[in-house]
């Protein structure tokens, strides 16, 4: 077999250079380890019949946004991708029964501002009305590769428009922590709680450098934009760029793992598969993987430079992620309050000393006593991914250690996650009824996937790192994913790296396999 590309791995970066490609007439093979496309976002039934639960990424706002979307809209949208929006965003429940979410109605989010804080509320204001004319600069950097020319005239055009201390102010942005900027900007601790939450699907606790961004643009991008989950669940982008792709001549092999790149006169020519068959690649080959598997697992020894290659096997990765995914006879009985049922995220993350009490201890390799637990609704806003009358509820528990050494409390012994993930799963189940009682009464099945359970199912996920590598600022912008090598092309000529390992990140956002795809075509 010959194509003009091959992709190995059939996560969402994957898919998208592959249609771009396909698209622009290069014959294009996708070769996947696992029985199923997707990678890190994908639907199943793991805990009753009919209940169907997004395993990992659920959140579908980057991708409705993306460039790839819009450029390919009209094509997905024939082959069936589905978006359902929520107004009611996100929010976090606090132990003193008090809460407080962000949704799409100002006049809403601004009254819930006020009983913390009128100073708050009026700052809401301010910071929303400068957003509809800083969030195109902001979005044009992180939707062009770094570096480029293309980014450069983005910073340009933001100097020419806002000024030079608008830049000063943003890269201030940019390098902060999560609770650097939080101080700076409002006074509630409830309101600051409720935005670095954010930080902490990423890696970034409140007091790490280059957090700030992430409770920025997803406070003010969800009132201003709502969020979008997938109809039927986040696998209707997969359905959809694979029935396109295939419509355009594209060819994807699933349960077919490559075991090594082919590489002849310092160029990459193709891959040999498990099975022990070669196939050829006449222009590129592309890899959708983790730098560390790349590197130090598909490359013949000697094929890249030994320094670059040591510096990919040394990509660091983040602390350890736990799905819990429950089937429920009804939505949790928040003790804040009703109008809590309708969000699609509730937080329990009481506090910015919290969250850094549980990352320490998860990059300490210790259990956290009360980790971060994201509450995902998504039946709140699309029943139909259960029986009538029935829910599903995601539970992600930020931040654990991919390799625990000890347990915060002292309860939980042993070393490995095979036989402690039910009684940290227990753990988390307890700290959810303290803000909703009867959680347990309403529970009708539960899949528990520990961080080991998560690399088993995407190899990727070194260690349950959900994001596939650290966004500290050493590890991210031109650094991503190490210095010099942040532009896709990789040191073996024809041979380039996608994922989120690369720029832009974590998100299913299609950025990477996007703009090398383009960069590949020529446009």
């Amino acid at each position: 077999m010959a194509y003009d590309a091959i992709i190995i791995g059939a996560g969402h970066n994957g898919l998208a250079a592959a249609i771009h490609l396909a698209r622009k007439g290069w014959r294009v093979a996708v070769f996947e380890k696992n029985s199923e496309a997707g990678g890190a976002v994908r639907t199943r039934e793991v805990t009753l019949p009919g209940f169907r639960h997004d395993l990992f990424a659920a959140n579908l706002n980057l991708f409705a946004g993306s460039p790839f979307f819009q450029a390919y809209r009209e094509e997905l949208t024939r082959h069936g991708l589905g978006f359902v929006p929520t107004e009611h965003c996100f929010a976090t429940a606090f132990p003193d029964d008090r809460w407080f979410g962000i949704g799409k109605d100002l006049e809403a989010t601004v009254s819930r501002l006020e009983s913390f804080s009128r100073k708050d509320a009026e700052t809401w204001r301010t910071l929303l009305a400068d957003f509809g004319s800083d969030a195109p600069h902001i979005f044009g950097l992180l939707g062009n590769p770094m570096p480029s020319w293309a980014a450069a005239g983005v910073v340009y055009r933001a100097w020419h428009a806002k000024g030079l201390a608008w830049l000063l102010d943003t890269g201030k942005l940019l390098a902060s922590s999560p609770r650097a900027w939080l101080d700076r900007t409002f006074e509630s601790e409830h309101v600051k709680a409720t935005l670095a939450a954010w930080g902490m699907h990423l890696d970034f606790s409140p007091d790490i450098a280059g957090g700030a961004l992430f409770p920025y643009l997803e406070g003010l991008a969800n009132q201003s934009f709502g969020m979008v989950i997938g109809q039927g669940g986040a696998d209707t982008i997969v359905k959809a760029m694979t029935a396109y792709l295939t419509e355009l001549g594209g060819e994807i092999y699933v349960e077919n793992e490559v075991k090594q790149i082919r590489v002849a006169g310092g160029r990459a020519r193709g891959v040999e598969l498990a099975d022990g068959r070669s196939v050829e690649a006449s222009r590129a080959v592309i890899a959708n993987l983790a730098p560390q598997i790349l590197f130090g697992k598909l490359l013949p020894d000697g094929a890249a430079p030994k320094p670059v290659a040591e510096r990919m096997r040394s990509y660091r990765n983040g602390p350890g992620t736990m799905m819990i995914h429950l089937a429920v006879d009804a939505l949790p009985n928040w003790r804040a309050g009703e109008d809590l049922k309708r969000f699609a995220y509730v937080h329990l993350a009481p506090s910015m000393d919290a969250m850094a009490r549980v990352y320490q201890d998860a990059v300490a390799g210790i259990i956290p006593a009360e980790p971060v637990v994201v509450v995902g609704q998504p039946t709140a806003i699309d029943p139909s991914r259960a029986p009538e009358g029935k829910h599903i509820l995601w539970l992600q528990v930020r931040t654990l250690p991919g390799q625990p050494r000890g347990d915060a409390k002292g309860e939980i012994t042993g070393a490995d996650w095979d036989s402690i993930k039910d009684a940290v799963a227990d753990r988390v189940i307890d700290i959810v009824e303290r803000y909703a009682p009867g959680l347990r009464s309403q529970t009708l099945g539960r899949a528990v996937f520990s961080p080991t359970d998560l690399e088993r199912e995407n190899a990727n996920l070194i260690g349950g790192d959900s994001v596939n590598g650290s966004h500290h600022l050493d590890q991210n912008f031109i650094f991503r994913p190490v210095p010099g090598w942040s532009r896709y092309r990789m040191p073996v000529k024809d041979l380039w790296l996608i994922g989120a390992a690369t720029w832009p990140g974590a998100g299913v956002g299609a950025g990477s396999g996007f703009m090398a795809a383009k960069m590949l075509a020529g446009r």
